[in-house]
């Protein structure tokens, strides 16, 4: 069949969502479909599905979501079966009208997380919404009941996690704790530098771009002089630097809706100290510990005691319940059942 993701910032960035639309366009195409991916950037190397590019010019923080989905609407087969927008707001409407007057099926995938974008989402009425946990299949049903709901986490590659390069040279002292993310207010990073302020020994590596990287590299030359950093790296690279740490954390707010991150780093065998809530107490399992991370004594002990105990096996393990490839087995029988069986799912 043919399905559509409407992901603007593809092509531009990678973080989250753009990871979600790469790796499972990607197996969709393997397993047969013809997936079209219209973004805003070029396509991506490896890349399997076909690729719109619109190259839409912007400015930071203003994205043009509204003029970008009007064109690719004006532009997408008519004979697409499933579309999946990925950017909320104006797109979600627009493309709820697309598929209402098209007659085609439409799939929300709730990458943003419980909260007023999601609401948003669950209002115009996708013919199927997909919770990434139990959790939000759960917030998601009492936000609206009329909705139908289906359970289908993110993942990772575990393949290259499996056998990776030479990990990169860190000028930082160990142990190393790590962070992978956007570096903007949701993700509370600022809470990461204070808590390894507080450990005796180790440093702490942030990956990521985003507009508070002034902010936090102000922060960190402040409380943790010669330990700490902030660095860059393509996609493409990231095996390699998850395995240059001894340990993860992700400091995220309650509404984070998944954080693919956390998966890469118990796939590269880390074990991981993230903020205790449902969701993430889902992702993890018994891979790491639990902190509220606005407590920074609490947090740094929890990194220390992780840093002491033996993890073993446990990271790669939980990790294994969240292959991409069987995650895409999973949309696979859901778009068969909702558009080629016509039974809802």
């Amino acid at each position: 069949m043919k399905i559509a993701f409407l992901s603007f910032y593809s092509g531009e960035v990678y973080r989250g969502v753009e990871t979600f639309v790469h790796e499972l366009s990607n197996r969709l195409a393997k397993l047969g479909h013809h997936v079209t991916v219209y973004q805003n950037g070029k396509p991506l190397n490896g890349s399997m599905y076909e690729v719109f590019s619109t190259l839409v010019v912007w400015n930071y923080p203003k994205t043009p979501i509204r003029s970008f989905t009007k064109k690719v609407l004006s532009e997408i087969s008519k004979d697409t079966d499933v579309i999946i927008p990925t950017n909320g707001g104006w797109q979600v409407l627009l493309s709820r009208w697309w598929a209402f007057k098209n007659n085609k099926k439409m799939v929300i995938p709730g990458q943003a997380g419980p909260g007023s974008d999601e609401r948003f989402n669950l209002y115009m009425f996708p013919d199927v919404f997909i919770g990434l946990t139990d959790f939000q299949c759960k917030w998601a049903k009492n936000i609206n009941p009329f909705v139908k709901v289906k359970k289908i986490p993110n993942g990772v590659d575990l393949s290259r996690f499996t056998k990776v390069g030479k990990a990169p040279k860190i000028n930082l002292s160990r142990p190393i704790v790590l962070c992978v993310a956007a570096l903007v207010p949701v993700k509370r990073l600022g809470l990461a530098i204070y808590a390894v302020s507080r450990m005796k020994k180790g440093s702490l590596l942030l990956v990521g771009r985003g507009e508070q990287e002034q902010i936090l590299k102000s922060l960190g030359k402040e409380l943790l002089p010669n330990r700490f950093q902030i660095l860059s790296f393509p996609h493409t690279q990231m095996p390699q630097v998850y395995k240059a740490a001894d340990i993860f954390t992700f400091p995220t707010s309650k509404w984070e809706s998944f954080g693919i991150a956390i998966v890469e780093a118990m796939a590269s065998g880390l074990p991981v100290v993230v903020t205790d809530d449902p969701i993430r107490r889902e992702v993890v399992g018994n891979a790491g510990l639990f902190v509220d991370p606005k407590n920074a004594v609490e947090y740094a002990r929890s990194l220390e005691k992780t840093l002491k105990k033996g993890w073993g096996n446990a990271p790669r393990e939980q990790a294994e319940k969240f292959s991409w490839d069987e995650i895409a087995k999973e949309y696979d029988k859901l778009f068969n059942t909702l558009v080629v069986s016509g039974v809802e799912p």
